[in-house]
């Protein structure tokens, strides 16, 4: 989608649709000044009660004046600012709208759409994402896609000239957020015959290509092995494809500076190994490794709007498969820390993954190390699909990520830790077992890496919840990109 912002009269635009926000009560100045062009007709078509005036409802009306179509958004019953969650509503109308309007181009007058507390720059920014997030299309694999289908590409942002710079800093941000956003959903989507540990590799390789500040290194299994990673190479040692550790280096920043870690679960495709998951709706599981596409969806925004900042994007990449050669449940490992690991659950395979990987993350020094992963089933049961579920064993990185996450809409709660949790991992065999019981399993989950994150401050994300969509709209959401590059955003602040 191509945007632009033009600083020009609402009334004078020729355009395919043009988009105002209108109220109950009151019309705002881009609706007041088309009413006064069309001698009254907006307020007698307002008058007869056919637009709701909730947040998320809208009218087309089709017109012979400069514009063909004209799209009224409703604000709310008065002339007060919106609230978030209204705002949230009305831009997902809104780009739901767009989607199907049979034209090449649209005008959006977003001067008067106004949320209450926020500026131009995060009204433009999130009225930008959801439109990228709506256009957003997985068709590779379809014979019958239609290419250069019909449909929006331009879509100009009307601004007075005293927010101008606003909205298009607005504008350039939402792009970067939305495209980084669908980055991930692609690489979610793909099937797992494709989207392998050396798929993901060959991808990091690729975007380094493209960018001077962007050097990749990759680990093979025989690198892994010689680094005592055998929790890591666990998972993988069922499988016929071979386990990747990527890491994405994005020097950006002051020269010398401790850099941030994003590293994200890889799992390709998880069939729970020797512990088996059950067959209904296991196709889901090739988003397993929705972690590890939200870090490629960060490092490619992060290198759009050319951030200056340190950054490592690492993932965690292997595939979940039973075999002769697959770890049992019983198994002991030996992690990169030299903490022992007995498996009891073979389908608790992330964190197997992801412990190695943090024991790796500290040769980099890092100002601090967020994971992102798929990582339990018990995230789901606590918070459902709406909200992120969060653990740290930092305060203050706990409280800039809940923060970033309001910022960004993109929602977190933080679930508690301590030693009563830490306890159920206790094993009669080994170190630590894998899995901690039946209950609080999202926090023993966490509980399990944080003994591998004790050199840093460190912060979890489970996104089993938040990472995909099931049912008819079943595919990736690019969850928890927006909230990682609003993080980013606001440490540059």
């Amino acid at each position: 989608m191509e945007f632009v912002v033009k600083s020009s009269a609402v009334e004078k635009q020729k355009t395919a649709c043009l988009v105002v926000g209108v109220y109950k009560k009151t019309l705002p100045a881009s609706a007041a000044a088309i009413d006064s062009l069309t001698e009254g007709q907006l307020s007698t078509v307002l008058r007869q009660g056919d637009l709701e005036f909730k947040p998320g409802h809208s009218l087309m009306l089709h017109s012979g004046n400069p514009w063909e179509r004209l799209l009224l958004l409703a604000m709310g019953d008065n002339d007060t600012p919106m609230s978030e969650a209204e705002f949230k509503k009305l831009a997902n109308d809104l780009a739901g709208k767009l989607k199907s309007v049979n034209a090449r181009e649209a005008t959006i007058a977003v001067e008067d759409i106004t949320v209450a507390d926020r500026s131009p720059e995060w009204i433009t920014r999130h009225l930008v994402e959801a439109v990228e997030y709506a256009f957003y299309q997985f068709s590779q694999f379809k014979n019958d896609a239609a290419e250069g289908a019909k449909g929006i590409k331009k879509i100009t942002l009307l601004a007075d000239r005293k927010n101008a710079d606003a909205v298009k800093a607005g504008m350039t941000l939402g792009q970067a957020i939305g495209i980084g956003r669908n980055i991930a959903r692609t690489l979610g989507n793909l099937p797992g015959n494709i989207c392998h540990p050396t798929y993901l590799a060959e991808e990091a390789k690729s975007l380094a290509r493209q960018h001077t500040k962007l050097a990749t290194k990759v680990l093979n299994e025989k690198q892994m092995a010689e680094l005592g990673m055998s929790s890591l190479l666990s998972v993988s040692a069922g499988s016929g494809q071979e386990a990747r550790l990527i890491c994405m280096e994005f020097k950006n920043g002051k020269r010398g500076a401790k850099p941030l870690v994003l590293l994200g679960k890889g799992i390709t495709f998880d069939t729970g190994g020797i512990s088996i998951k059950p067959s209904a709706n296991m196709d889901e599981m090739k988003f397993d490794m929705c972690g590890a596409a939200s870090v490629f969806g960060v490092m490619n925004a992060i290198i759009q709007l050319d951030l200056p900042v340190n950054v490592i994007g690492m993932v965690a990449a292997a595939e979940n498969m039973p075999s002769g050669r697959a770890s049992r449940p019983g198994d002991i490992v030996t992690s990169m820390s030299g903490k022992t690991i007995e498996i009891l659950n073979t389908d608790a395979e992330g964190r197997l993954v992801l412990c190695d990987a943090l024991t790796y993350a500290e040769r980099y020094k890092p100002e601090a190390v967020i994971d992102i992963a798929t990582l339990t089933g018990a995230c789901v049961v606590a918070l459902g699909h709406h909200t992120t579920g969060l653990l740290s064993n930092n305060d203050d990185l706990a409280t800039e990520l809940l923060n970033a996450a309001n910022d960004a809409m993109d929602r977190a709660w933080q679930l508690p830790m301590g030693d009563e949790y830490t306890r159920q991992l206790d094993s009669n065999f080994a170190d630590m077992a894998n899995i901690g019981g039946p209950t609080a399993g999202t926090i023993t989950a966490a509980c399990f890496l944080a003994k591998f994150a004790e050199a840093y401050p460190w912060a979890h994300l489970d996104i089993a919840g938040t990472a995909w969509v099931s049912g008819k709209e079943k595919g990736a959401t690019g969850r928890p990109v927006p909230m990682l590059v609003q993080f980013l955003l606001n440490r540059n602040k």
